[in-house]
């Protein structure tokens, strides 16, 4: 088997790792929503609750500190999953600057200074530098740029806090119009802060340089010209007159590398250490733990002398924070960079081999040592093939180290929910059988049947009120009646034209316009309407009746059934109420209050048709032949037209037409007058069937009343039901977390 494919056998298998951890980071993610509403419903049943020994145990639950684990464990396993997700194993490349870094990384990708940028005078590298292989590309560059707020979080803000500097400005415009703060007198050390200061003032002096670059679209496709000039702090020759870098997050470079045999390998150039820039130590840590699988450190000894420096075992300790779950010998190589042919620094081959002899002494512990020439192919290829060698016969078990580091963290949030739960099931357990049969005895008693107790109370009431309907059944109903008589008076009042001291005027002008045959018919026609909207407002009556027929309902539940709790509501909307409030389970109770919610009379389907018959008189459509008056004239109709009818013989014809209309429609609505009383006679009766008299209709409602039972008998139920239904609750949500928190939902690693 090849390099790449056993390299593709670890990153396949890892990307199954992956899919694992996706499931395993939505279960810890429902598992912190469940805890929070238990939280919840703990801090609400501590306002509640007044029993002393009660409250001491719902103070034992400690439920953050579980919610901190899962947020730590799920960051964890972001970084796990990208980890897996990538679909190449990252090496990154870690040193000093000044170290053979990116002579290393010359050698391993074929690139070169205008790339990756080395030098002999100051630091190079200014950002981070993912290498790709792609033979099929020529090479180019992607570039991830700071957005102004990132910058300012990020980049700027660790200065301010480092330095003691005040409050980090809020724009860039801020941070590069207003001179910087001084720096202070008094903060510790000399050499370092001002060190430090300079490097901000980079960032300040030259802010108009780069900060173009925010609003740039995240990656930008670069040339591999034009490479450098993102990534490095000088030219090829040294002039540090490059400021892009400045704006940059990280840069992707595809090329073509010349060992095809390990194209599932990237390699990430870090900037060197040493350049007392804020921040530096936190980004490589952190880059280190989400991006790279494996480091190579860089050291080159000098040729004269040569000692590992507190620098060299800093920045050992930098990498070996950024994954704990790993020691870093397991992960790491040592390259000491050997320069035999350098004329500058000379041949340092035996110092090469001092710093490998005293390793151990300073606690530098890593998988392998190698002496190489970082500018030689050929000796950074035999260092590749030691590498492959060792990840592809140990990354798997490395994988398996890591994953199981994690995981045993999150079976540890398993173990602690099941101890609070554990507690949690014990706080309401106290008399709680003895204290619902007691409560629920008392219950059956006070709803009776029957003979006795809330049910015979409500069923007589009902009774009675339907013995009362029944006795008015047969009489006029008073508001209706009213409604009419206001009608007939505004009827009488005002009869239109006819009430018009104009009228014959009017007449007289329409004849003219219109001729004859067309002023009689429509003058009919206006009659007619007037009529029919004089009696609209009988449908206000009709409701106005309805409702207070219903009302009467409503008051003998709210009095006798106290069920004034579940609405404060009258009439239909109180039903309505009611019917929302009944659970779908009660299939014969809950309809029985939604058919009388929804009872209405209206006047288009009571009155309406009554008064339309009456109005024959004065229609203009003959009932025989359909045709428009003028053209056919009305059979019996009152005035016979001519083209000699005057206008005093019209007005006379439609005073007789409207009186006829008039004295035919009153006893047709007397005799109406009873209708109403009969209507809500059979709706209050219709009703009593469905909520008394059906067949296991007191079963439901003592089931249904069960569930209220607290609010309608408050002085008996009020605080024992109260108390029941937040033990109630608070079982009901332990039984989520438990129902939640089954062990074989946290395993990612088997």
């Amino acid at each position: 088997m090849d390099r790449n494919t056993r390299i593709t056998t670890i990153i396949n298998n890892r990307h199954q790792w992956s899919e694992t951890i996706t499931q395993v980071e939505k279960h810890l993610k429902t598992l912190s929503t469940t805890l929070e509403i238990l939280e919840a419903k703990r801090k609400d049943s501590l306002e509640k609750i007044n029993d002393v020994q009660i409250i001491g145990k719902l103070n034992e639950i400690n439920l953050t500190n579980i919610q901190d684990k899962i947020t730590t464990e799920l960051n964890a396993l972001t970084k796990l999953k990208n980890r897996f997700s990538r679909n190449t194993l990252n090496i990154g490349v870690v040193g000093r600057a000044g170290q053979g870094k990116s002579r290393l990384l010359q050698s391993l990708t074929g690139l070169t200074s205008a790339e990756i940028p080395d030098g002999d005078r100051q630091h190079c590298t200014g950002v981070k530098s993912i290498i790709h292989h792609n033979s099929h590309v020529d090479t180019y560059g992607e570039v991830w740029f700071h957005s102004e707020r990132s910058f300012l979080d990020e980049i700027i803000a660790p200065y301010y806090e480092k330095l003691s500097l005040g409050s980090q400005p809020l724009t860039g415009e801020q941070f590069a119009k207003n001179p910087l703060p001084p720096l202070p007198t008094d903060i510790p050390g000399y050499a370092e802060p001002g060190a430090m200061y300079e490097h901000l003032k980079r960032y300040h002096d030259h802010f108009y340089r780069y900060s173009h670059l925010f609003k740039e679209s995240s990656p930008l496709r670069i040339q591999k010209q034009q490479i450098r000039e993102y990534v490095a702090q000088d030219t090829v020759d040294g002039e540090r007159n490059y400021f892009n870098y400045l704006a940059v997050k990280e840069v992707k470079i595809t090329c073509s590398f010349p060992n095809v045999d390990v194209s599932k390998i990237a390699l990430v150039d870090m900037p060197g250490l040493g350049d007392t820039g804020v921040g530096d130590e936190s980004r490589l840590i952190k880059s280190l733990g989400n991006d790279i699988d494996f480091i190579l450190f860089v050291r080159m000894p000098q040729s004269l002398r040569a000692f590992w420096a507190d620098v060299d075992v800093k920045l050992y300790d930098v990498s070996r924070a950024a994954l704990v779950e790993l020691p870093v010998n397991l992960w790491s190589f040592m390259i000491l960079n050997k320069t035999t042919t350098d004329a500058k620094n000379g041949d340092n081959t035996n110092n090469c081999q001092d710093l490998l002899d005293t390793l151990q002494e300073k606690h530098i512990n890593v998988q392998k040592c190698l002496i190489a020439n970082c500018s030689q192919e050929l000796e950074t290829s035999q260092i590749l093939d030691t590498l492959i060698d060792y990840l592809t016969n140990n990354m798997n078990n490395l994988d398996k180290q890591y994953a199981a580091s994690c995981q045993e963290r999150i079976l540890e949030i398993y173990k602690a929910v099941n101890s609070e739960i554990d507690k949690a099931q014990n706080i309401f357990n106290q008399n709680y059988e003895d204290d619902y049969q007691e409560i629920e005895e008392l219950f059956s008693d006070l709803f009776g049947n029957s003979d006795s107790g809330w049910w015979q109370e409500v069923s007589l009431a009902l009774q009675e009120l339907r013995t009362q309907l029944w006795y008015q059944r047969q009489a006029s109903n008073e508001e209706l009646y009213n409604g009419f008589i206001a009608a007939i008076e505004k009827c009488e009042i005002d009869k239109g034209i006819l009430s018009k001291e104009t009228a014959l005027e009017e007449i007289k002008n329409s004849i003219k316009a219109m001729s004859v045959f067309r002023a009689y018919p429509d003058y009919q026609d206006e009659l007619r309407v007037l009529i029919s909207h004089r009696f609209l407002s009988l449908d206000d009556n009709l409701k106005a009746t309805v409702e207070l027929a219903k009302n009467q309902v409503v008051n003998l539940f709210k009095e006798k059934g106290n069920l004034g709790f579940i609405s404060n509501k009258q009439g239909s909307e109180f039903f309505q109420d009611v019917a929302n409030t009944i659970p779908e389970r009660f299939a014969k109770l809950k309809p029985g209050f939604a058919i009388i919610a929804e009872f209405t009379l209206s006047y288009r389907s009571l009155i309406l048709p009554r008064i339309r018959q009456h109005l024959d008189g004065l229609t203009n459509i003959s009932a025989i032949t359909g045709e428009f008056g003028g053209i056919s004239q009305t059979k019996n109709q009152t005035l016979a037209l001519t083209k000699d009818t005057t206008a005093d013989e019209i007005f006379t014809a439609l005073e007789i037409d409207y009186d006829k209309a008039i004295n035919t429609i009153k006893p047709t609505l007397e005799e109406l007058m009873i209708e109403p009383n009969e209507a809500l006679y059979a709706m209050v009766e219709e009703f009593i069937d469905n909520v008394i008299r059906q067949k296991d209709i007191q079963k439901e409602w003592k089931n249904f009343l069960r569930g209220v039972r607290g609010k309608i008998w408050a002085d008996i139920f009020g605080q024992k039901e109260e108390d029941r239904q937040l033990r109630k609750e608070w079982l009901d949500l332990v039984n989520e977390v438990t129902a939640v928190n089954k062990l074989e939902l946290f395993y990612f690693a088997q």
